[in-house]
């Protein structure tokens, strides 16, 4: 962290979210950093942010062991925002009072707006905000007033004018509160009085300044899977260390229909990346032979991209560093240590602990949307930048039980299918994700006058911003009917087809 004097420090308490309310500072043009209770004081004196906000988290105040910070933070005159634990937090640690309560709150929730605020300025009576919690305020803050209410927090929203310190019980990050960028808005620009200066181009500098200190003149190799999220971590890298970096393209056997041929066309023909395409099929194959767990197949491909890169980095010679596209939901859905761990992706909890090659993770702190814009910023093709994200374990988690070259095949198909039908009704630009999963069950049906005994396909389609939060895309129904004709009479091992309507969370984008 350097210091910077329009930012804005996010407190992480352990939530889900925390870096999202990062990432929707950054939206409002104002650079914001991320930073843990133990860290703060520390990271205070070091940038000197014009506000501080503190996150929501799984734990309860009353929990031993949660997460406190040193009350010297109170007395900074920094503004504080604490949103959801971070508000019980502050309420406690300021003589105010948090109790359990017998109506809890979790999703959408009407909030009654008592009294104009700096915090709540521009917005309605009543409002509607998402919230997740089962403690709630019943005492504000000494000399605090409580300027907000719903039915299950009595104290939903509070302000402490001469101290400058706010608390909110909802959580207005998440898309599904509708005017919470307005709250962050107000907290940000007439509270903090920050100055927009984080856009595309000073981010990119940031990154490629932080690589060229981490590598220096060392060589590199890139862990590319034609994605938005490898490709852009490698154009980050390359504009730090140039010829210094190898690209290097895996054919796990896991990838969709003609996908190998078209990466090595767009790396190495057009981009003119240093580019090394190693075809590793047969190898992950044979590991995977009767694996059927998730997280088992997770850790299996991790270890062997891990395990082929390292062959390939010892071929070139004096490599030090591995590239990687990691992106922030990667991290928290692998578990960060504070947040649960949700499912392993092969690029984070996956890798092996002990690994020759050191980590460059330029993205790790950002989202796809950013990522897009950077992509463009280095003048990635639009094709590429706009491309559906794809998980690094491919098609092995997108097939419920084992994986064997057959059941990719079919998959392919049924996939295939799913994306060209998607491209022609022109939503691919809409959807953030459209795939096929196939399941380890068959079912009965009849095709051709004939019972058949086949597979079913599931139609996954979602909408995101982050992919922290999707929501199952509502498809014309003569969209779904195209589809699942097209599969059931071109896939001749699949004899039913059916629609995924489940949004995140509940369930995750990806299957396994």
């Amino acid at each position: 962290m350097g210091s910077d004097q329009s930012s804005v420090l996010v407190v992480d308490f352990g939530a889900q979210y925390a870096q999202l309310i990062a990432r929707r500072i950054r939206e409002l043009g104002v650079k914001s950093e991320l930073t843990y209770p133990e860290k703060l004081l520390v990271d205070i004196k070091a940038i000197n942010p014009v506000g501080i906000i503190f996150s929501g988290g799984p734990d309860s105040v009353y929990s031993p062991g949660s997460p406190r910070v040193d009350h010297n933070v109170y007395s900074q005159n920094i503004p504080i925002l604490g949103i959801c634990y971070g508000a019980q937090l502050i309420a406690q640690d300021l003589g105010g009072e948090v109790s359990e309560t017998s109506s809890k709150e979790f999703g959408r929730s009407e909030v009654t707006v008592l009294d104009d605020s700096l915090l709540l300025k521009n917005l309605q009576t009543t409002e509607s905000f998402w919230m997740s919690h089962s403690d709630s305020i019943s005492k504000p803050p000494e000399g605090a007033e409580v300027i907000a209410t719903s039915g299950g927090s009595p104290v939903c929203a509070f302000q402490d004018k001469q101290k400058r310190i706010f608390g909110v019980q909802f959580h207005p990050e998440v898309i599904h509160s509708e005017n919470g960028l307005e709250v962050l808005k107000n907290f940000v620009f007439d509270i903090c009085q920050a100055t927009r200066n984080w856009t595309t181009s000073s981010i990119l500098g940031d990154l490629i300044e932080g690589v060229k200190q981490q590598v220096k003149d060392e060589k590199a190799i890139c862990a590319l899977s034609g994605g938005i999220d490898s490709a852009v971590a490698a154009g980050v890298v390359s504009r730090a260390i140039g010829s210094n970096l190898t690209a290097v393209f895996i054919d796990t056997g896991l990838l969709r229909q003609n996908e190998a041929e078209e990466v090595e066309k767009a790396f190495k023909g057009e981009l003119g990346v240093n580019l090394i395409k190693v075809d590793a099929s047969k190898k992950f194959l044979s590991a995977l032979s009767g694996v059927t767990n998730p997280e088992q197949k997770r850790k299996i491909i991790g270890g062997l991209f891990v395990e082929v890169l390292e062959e390939v980095a010892q071929s070139i010679g004096d490599v030090k560093y591995l590239v990687q596209g990691t992106l922030y939901p990667d991290v928290v859905e692998s578990g960060n240590g504070k947040s649960g761990l949700i499912k392993t992706h092969h690029n984070v909890g996956g890798l092996p602990e002990k690994m020759k090659l050191k980590l460059v993770e330029p993205l790790r702190e950002l989202f796809k949307d950013e990522v897009r814009k950077l992509g463009l910023e280095l003048g990635l093709p639009e094709d590429l930048v706009y491309r559906q994200p794809f998980p690094g374990p491919g098609l092995a988690v997108r097939i419920v039980g084992e994986v064997t070259e057959r059941r990719l095949e079919i998959l392919r198909k049924a996939d295939a299918i799913i994306s060209d039908e998607i491209r022609r009704a022109r939503l691919h630009r809409k959807l953030w994700q459209y795939f096929a999963v196939l399941l380890a069950v068959k079912t009965v049906g009849v095709q051709g006058d004939l019972r058949s005994y086949s597979y079913p396909i599931v139609i996954r389609t979602v909408e995101a911003q982050d992919a922290m939060t999707a929501d199952w895309a509502r498809l014309p129904y003569d969209l779904v009917e195209r589809i699942s004709n097209r599969i059931t009479s071109e896939v001749k091992e699949v004899n039913r087809v059916v629609l995924d309507v489940t949004s995140k969370p509940p369930g995750t984008i990806e299957w396994e």
